[in-house]
């Protein structure tokens, strides 16, 4: 095996971009977020260490790298700068660092032999690729030589070398003979890996005299053949006939008979024999013999068993095959060659070496500034591998000094690193049997949180179900993320919610109080960021009547129900299904709504069958099991479907036209009213068939038009008023003759999917449109209006071709022309593509605001040259903010707005702005792929406006004569205020508003007492505000002064249309008071009358139809209760209203009143002082009940008469 040195400076094959990243900051895989972070050059793609080509073809040495800035390349060649500006040879691919060398056009490839090193470089570091080895494969000519024949006595044994020429790479040889066909192999005759073959023992059948060896060099794609050799066998037999005939009769002769012999090795020699493999490669051992019988190989492991799952046998068991080996799989392997005259065996001794592998590659470290991080290459070997380090390509011994690292061995210690520590480290890990190489940067980043999860993103979840809320972020210090629920709420916390190290909330068990705004907010020492997003509850959806089991008689009717309730947001989904698959294609099935409904049911309808409801959020079903019984008899006369057509006929062959005839079914009672003709296509679809034509039910023949390169089968369809009957026999197969393609793909289209290709599409032929075989397109191009000839290329078996190189958006004239081993289609038409379009490359120019008034504003631009646009214009998107309000100066989170104005328009509106307002705006023009540069920004102001309602207004400190308001300032000023207005008038007792009474209140205040206000009356207050632009919307309230001193009403504050009730103190009045006398007096009477007869133990009529009745509903109140037991109204049995009072207050629930502040206030609750004023508060309003005189239907009482009237 070749020796390979340690190489100082190479890459591996892929080095994973920052997904791998292992230190504290994971940088999450958003294209965006990767386009604006610095990042040190990562080579992605290289050709092999070992990189043999095709000396006919050009060079071509991969090398592709990323980076941010992209990096720049440069190549070294045996160790020395190669400077591909001085070979006319030699090219660098544009922003890429692959070399091609141009070979045919002069060059010879055995000149750029050498061991190549690519360097990827740019301000944060350098990457290096491996040394790559280029060498151009070879395929010489077998030399000449004289071959004698071989001749051989049958059952010797016989080995025919081969002896190929050496190429590059090592050729593969096989057997043939002069017909190219390859020589029988067996047990007994068998080619060796050294591809010599080999004969155990010969017989009579091996003469021959065409055993040619071949090599084939796949390279070069070529094949060598050896002169052919020849060989005779003799058989015993023959020998013996040939001595007779040279001897006389008397004397004695005959040759030896072919005797049985003991197995003799041919390949390896000797009884042992040493084998060194490496590690992960295949172990190939190979044990032939001679001898007769043909002897049987046998493998073992001396001391072990052979490994399981990697254990192969080839060439008749001669060859043992060991797969991935591994050092374990060193030891001795025995072959014991076996007949029935002996044996003998030969022992290989295997040792497993191993070419440096892997135990920890380093890798990308992102790091803060002041953070620390280790990177550590360590790799295993036999034997051990030694461990280098590099630092940007050079020697970290001679590298520039880093104060922050610190080489260990196979570790590098970074401490308290800085933005001037970034750099790509090289690990290089060697022995004799080869190398590792592995590119690991150190990339230190100081950035501001980002939040990577899009705005106002809506999350639907169905109730009871876990809600996942995403907050992708980045940030250098990594970022700590808090979770706030609504505008103004408190951080999250609690075992309710599950905080994931991504950032993700998850709730793991969604009510529908979960709904809302989620606000996710990201911070470090470098800044604060915040994102909202919304969760929606949604009901689950249900079955609420599933399917019911079901018996039907054959060919009847039935019905399977499926009603369901769900969310009135989610749009469901009903599917139906037979025996958990389709329903049968057939139009007995009929789907409603909410049902299942099988007319003319028959016994392949028996099976169990599932209704299946799907939302975007969730998904229930339910089953019923249909078994279908025997039906009733039936009428003498049957309709039914017809019978399947028979004896169907193929006549009048053409290329484009054929005859069909049949005869056909029984009618079963119910006439043919046409037939339907179906036809296969057993070259391109077997087993599928397709409508052809139909004809009139009284015709059974028909002329079919075909098509080229089909073989046709066809089946004829009865069809009655029934229904369709089972399928005619297929007729007999028609292959028809191939021709050219009569059309050419369709929807062939252009578009550019990267800024220097062009992508080109179509839809391809069926194999039924080929028309024969070897289909093929051929794709046509040129860029339009410039005189260019058509480039052109032809493919097969796909649907696509990118055409590289290409100007960014030009227009392209495009055909594609279909073809086969006939010939082409007719000529295709042109379409118009585009190469691929790239970002603009200028903003808008001259951008000037007009503003309108104080919520409008007019932009007007300068549409930037068409040719900076570089693809479809696609229109402006101007992007405003709000910087202020003029009003506060208070600054606040800027939240961008983006309006887009389609095609070349110059100007747009700027609707819903902020009065009294700082904006900025900026422009972009936008094209397919994106948005090109902004404007520079536009600062632009709105004008006063009239200000939003005070944010409250509360009346408080009620007195007979006056009210105390206070206020707030508007939530939205909207200006400078001027001053607030503020209008009131009395409610009187009939309801009407009184004169309005108008004041000006300075704009610093915030409260006023007003005086001089009537008693025990109600007032209905307006009030807003001004600024120089006018009055604001109003805020109302109403309150009521109080009655005198002693009892203070407080008042009922509500916003609206309510009227206040005439406040009247009945207390003083005459006939009030001896309305209560009277009521005292008879309460008297009846509690004495009661408290005798009750002493007695009598009982009045009304106790004694109720013990009669013993209605379970009325049950007597305790004595201590102070209340009759004896009697109870249906009323007094109704739940509480809210308002009332219960039992134990000595109240009275109050059901009606002709006058009662219960009309304006909602219900009373309340009670007298000592003093007989009234206290309490307005609740519930009761509902009147009609009801003669407007009496009361309950017991009158003091205090419940109170309530009434107060």
């Amino acid at each position: 095996m070749m020796k390979k040195k340690s190489i100082p400076a190479s890459k591996p094959f892929l080095i994973l971009f920052l997904c791998q990243i292992i230190s504290a900051l994971d940088v999450p895989l958003d294209s965006k977020l990767l386009e604006e972070l610095s990042q040190p050059p990562t080579i992605t793609h290289q050709s092999p260490k070992d990189y043999i080509v095709d000396p006919r073809e050009n060079i071509v040495i991969q090398c592709e790298a990323k980076g941010k800035p992209p990096p720049s390349f440069s190549w070294t060649r045996n160790g020395t700068h190669f400077d591909i500006d001085k070979d006319a040879q030699v090219t660098m691919k544009p922003n890429s660092g692959t070399l091609v060398i141009n070979i045919m056009n002069g060059g010879k490839a055995e000149a750029y032999e050498g061991v190549y090193q690519c360097t990827a470089r740019n301000e944060r570091g350098a990457a290096i690729s491996n040394n790559i080895v280029i060498r151009p494969s070879r395929s010489p000519l077998w030399t000449k030589e004289k071959l004698e024949p071989h001749q051989v006595r049958e059952g010797d044994s016989l080995v025919l070398h081969c002896r190929p020429p050496v190429g590059l790479p090592p050729p593969i040889i096989f057997w043939m003979d002069n017909a190219f066909q390859r020589l029988p192999q067996s047990e007994r005759v068998s080619q060796g890996l050294n591809g010599d073959l080999y004969f155990s023992n010969v017989q009579p059948e091996d003469t021959r005299e065409d055993y040619i060896c071949y090599a084939r060099f796949n390279h070069t794609q070529t094949i060598q053949q050896k002169q052919p050799i020849s060989v005779k066998v003799f058989s015993m037999d023959s020998l013996n006939d040939t001595i007779a005939a040279n001897l006389s009769d008397t004397d004695i002769y005959g040759a030896k008979p072919v005797t049985e012999r003991q197995p003799v090795l041919l390949t390896p020699t000797g009884s042992t024999s040493t084998k060194v493999e490496l590690r992960g490669n295949v172990l190939l051992l190979e044990c032939i013999a001679a001898g007769l019988p043909t002897p049987v190989i046998r493998w073992i492991k001396e001391g072990g068993e052979l490994p399981a799952n990697r254990t192969f046998f080839e060439n008749f068991k001669k060859t043992l095959k060991i797969i991935d080996v591994s050092e374990a799989d060193s030891g001795n392997y025995k072959c014991i060659a076996r007949n029935t005259m002996g044996s003998v065996h030969h022992v290989i001794s295997v040792t497993v070496k191993a070419a440096p592998y892997w135990i920890t590659a380093p890798r990308n470290l992102v790091l803060s500034p002041g953070e620390d991080g280790t990177l550590i290459c360590r790799a295993n070997g036999n034997p051990k591998p030694s461990i280098s380090w590099l630092a940007n390509g050079v020697p970290i011994a001679i590298a520039p000094e880093d104060p922050s690292r610190k080489v260990d061995g196979d570790t590098i210690i970074f401490s308290h690193v800085q933005e001037r520590s970034s750099a790509v480290y090289q690990c290089n890990a060697s022995n004799e049997y080869g190398y590792l190489l592995a590119n690991a940067f150190v990339n230190v980043l100081a950035e501001p949180p980002r939040i990577l999860t899009p705005a106002n993103k809506l999350y639907q979840v169905i109730a009871d179900s876990p809600a996942l809320l995403d907050c992708a972020y980045f940030g250098s210090p990594k970022p700590e993320i808090e979770w706030f629920k609504g505008v103004k709420g408190s951080i999250l916390r609690g075992n309710e919610y599950v905080f994931h190290d991504n950032g993700t909330l998850e709730i793991p068990v969604a009510q529908k109080d979960s709904t809302g705004t989620y606000t996710c907010v990201a911070r470090n020492e470098l800044g604060k960021i915040q994102n909202e997003v919304h969760l929606e509850i949604k009901d689950p959806t249900m079955i609420i009547k599933q399917p019911e089991y079901k018996v039907v008689q054959r060919y009847g009717q039935v019905s399977f129900e499926c009603i369901i309730k769900h969310d009135s947001t989610l749009l469901p989904t009903v599917i139906w299904l037979k025996d958990n698959d389709e329903l049968p294609d057939d139009e007995r099935f009929l789907v409603g709504k909410d049902n299942l409904t099988i007319m003319n049911v028959t016994d392949k309808d028996d099976g169990t069958y599932t209704c299946i409801v799907n939302t975007t959020l969730d998904s229930v079903s339910a089953s019923a099991v249909l078994t279908v019984v025997a039906a009733p008899p039936t009428p003498a006369i049957i309709y039914a479907r017809p019978n399947p057509p028979f004896d169907l006929e193929l006549t009048g062959q053409l290329e484009r036209t054929i005859d069909l005839s049949w005869i056909p079914g029984d009618e079963n009672n119910s006439p043919i009213t046409h037939f339907v003709i179906e036809y296969e296509d057993g070259l391109h679809e077997p087993g599928v068939w397709h409508y052809q034509t139909e004809v009139p039910g009284t015709q059974t023949t028909v002329q079919l038009k075909l098509s080229p390169y089909v073989n046709y089968s066809f089946r004829v369809v009865a069809v009655n008023k029934i229904g369709r009957s089972q399928p005619s026999e297929p007729s007999e197969q028609y292959l028809t003759k191939s021709a050219s393609p009569d059309e050419n793909p369709a929807n062939v289209q252009g578009i550019g999917s990267e800024p220097d290709n062009l992508v080109i599409t179509w839809e391809s032929l069926k194999g039924f449109q080929s028309n024969g075989p070897g289909l093929q397109y051929k794709v046509s191009w040129r860029q339009k209006d410039v005189d260019d000839e058509w480039t052109s290329v032809i493919v097969a078996n796909v649907s696509k071709y990118i055409v590289s190189g290409t100007p960014t958006f030009v227009p392209y004239e495009i055909k594609v022309q279909a073809l086969n081993d006939l010939g082409y289609a007719p000529e295709p038409s042109e379409v118009i593509g585009h190469s691929g379009e790239d970002l603009p490359m200028v903003a808008p120019g001259n951008v000037q605001v007009h503003v309108i008034n104080s919520t409008l504003a007019k932009v007007h631009w300068d549409p930037v040259p068409l040719k900076t646009v570089r693809g479809h214009l696609q229109g402006y998107k101007v992007y405003y903010w709000k910087v202020q309000s003029l009003s506060r100066r208070s600054r606040r989170h800027v939240e961008k707005k983006i309006l887009t104005f389609r095609g070349n328009k110059t100007f747009g509106m700027l609707p819903g702005l902020e009065p009294y307002s700082s904006y900025k705006l900026n422009v972009r023009v936008v094209n397919g792929k994106g948005e090109g540069p902004a404007s520079p920004d536009k600062v632009f102001k709105t004008p006063e406006g009239v200000p939003s309602s005070p944010s409250y207004l509360k009346i408080t400190n009620p007195t007979l004569d006056s009210l105390t308001l206070e206020w707030g300032s508007p939530t939205h000023p909207n200006g400078v205020l001027t001053s607030y207005i503020l209008k009131f008038q009395p409610i009187n007792n009939t309801h009407e508003l009184g004169p309005l009474v108008e004041i000006r209140i300075p704009a610093n205040e915030s409260s006023l007492i007003l005086k001089n206000l009537n008693y025990s009356t109600r007032y209905k207050f307006y009030f807003n505000a001004q600024t120089s632009v006018g009055s604001g919307s109003q805020i109302t309230e109403e309150a009521v002064t109080i009655m005198d001193e002693a009892g203070i009403l407080h008042p009922a504050v509500g916003a609206g249309k309510a009227m206040a009730s005439r406040q009247v103190d009945i207390a003083t009045q005459g006939w009030f008071i001896g309305l209560m006398c009277a009521v005292a007096l008879l309460i008297l009477i009846l509690l004495i009358v009661c408290f005798i007869r009750r002493n007695k133990g009598g009982k009045y009529p009304v106790k004694e139809k109720e013990d009669a009745h013993a209605d379970p509903e009325i049950q007597p109140m305790k004595e201590d209760d102070g209340t009759f037991g004896e009697y109870s109204d249906a009323e007094d049995h109704k739940p509480l209203k809210k308002g009332s009072r219960t039992p134990s207050d000595r109240t009275v629930k109050k059901e009606d009143s002709d006058d009662s502040l219960v009309d304006y206030g909602e219900g009373v609750n309340g009670q007298f002082n000592e003093d007989g004023s009234f206290i309490g508060q307005y609740s519930g309003k009761k509902e009147k009940e009609p009801a003669e005189g407007n009496e009361s239907s309950e017991a009158p009482s003091p205090v419940n008469a109170m309530n009434s009237f107060v």
